[in-house]
């Protein structure tokens, strides 16, 4: 069972869309749960209900943790799936942050639970946030695939598809949970070169923030991340000039992208929309500019 926060009543959110993200198979360089955590702090967000992880975690795998409280108490920490809520005034719809530990047991009890909540507080979309370890190049803008309930809405928020085809993690099985019940999800996977997959990995972190961006139509706060994301790639450059035969596979990956993924031009009409998009978005400036 949850644990509800008594701060948020259900019904004061404004048709909140709900963002999650799973650490483990689903977030390779922790880039989908440091995507939540700069929502979280940037908006302010406040606790709304957590699952108890009796049934989902094994403890022996995934470890509770010791803090110290002033130095004195011993605090232990469960692994959970909390719920936070974010109010954002300036948007069409609040936000409801989800941010978890992929379960060990129990799949599908874990997804109604949260889909029990979904519908409590009157979710209209679900975006699921994920990274996946790939063969791609550090030095070219993140591929960033994905999901959609429907050609159209993939269509809308320009979803190039997935070709994958195996085992799947609890995003994917979730993202399938809130179709089949009616509930509007679509899915965001940022590719991580799999030779840097260390965390953190901020620029695909940021590729995941504009994609959320785009899809509540509001200004997300990116914080130090384009900073960060410029210093990784350039040390990341560093340490590959250093190696001859990692630059020469990093070389390969890049001519292999431009032959099976070359850019396609855009129409003037698309670059205007997206411009009248980034507009609304960031608002006016001081002076009018």
């Amino acid at each position: 069972m949850s644990e509800r926060a008594a701060a948020i009543a259900p019904g004061s959110l404004r048709a909140p869309v709900m963002i999650t993200a799973f650490e483990g198979w689903n977030d390779a360089g922790d880039a989908a749960s440091a995507c939540l955590e700069q929502l979280r702090e940037a908006w302010s967000a406040q606790p709304l209900a957590e699952l108890d992880p009796e049934g989902y975690y094994d403890f022996q795998v995934t470890r509770p943790t010791v803090r110290l409280l002033e130095g004195v108490t011993r605090i232990i920490d469960w692994p959970t799936t909390r719920l936070t809520a974010c109010r954002l005034p300036d948007a069409p719809s609040d936000v409801i942050l989800v941010h978890g530990i992929e379960p060990n047991f129990r799949w599908r009890a874990f997804c109604t639970e949260l889909l029990d909540l979904a519908t409590e507080w009157q979710v209209s979309t679900v975006i699921g946030l994920g990274a996946l370890l790939a063969d791609v190049p550090h030095t070219r803008p993140v591929q960033v695939t994905g999901s959609a309930q429907d050609v159209a809405t993939a269509r809308k928020w320009g979803v190039s598809g997935s070709k994958y085809e195996g085992p799947t993690g609890i995003a994917g099985v979730f993202q399938d949970a809130c179709i089949q019940v009616g509930i509007p999800a679509v899915s965001f996977w940022a590719s991580v070169p799999h030779y840097v997959s260390q965390a953190p990995s901020p620029k695909a972190t940021l590729a995941l923030l504009h994609r959320v961006e785009e899809v509540l139509d509001v200004e997300v706060p990116l914080g130090a991340l384009p900073e960060q994301a410029d210093e990784w790639e350039t040390e990341v450059s560093q340490i590959a000039a250093e190696d001859e035969e990692i630059s020469e596979y990093i070389r390969t990956l890049e001519q292999r992208e431009e032959v099976d993924e070359p850019l396609r031009p855009a129409s003037g009409e698309s670059i205007a929309a997206e411009f009248e998009r980034y507009l609304r978005r960031r608002g006016p400036r001081p002076g009018g500019r």
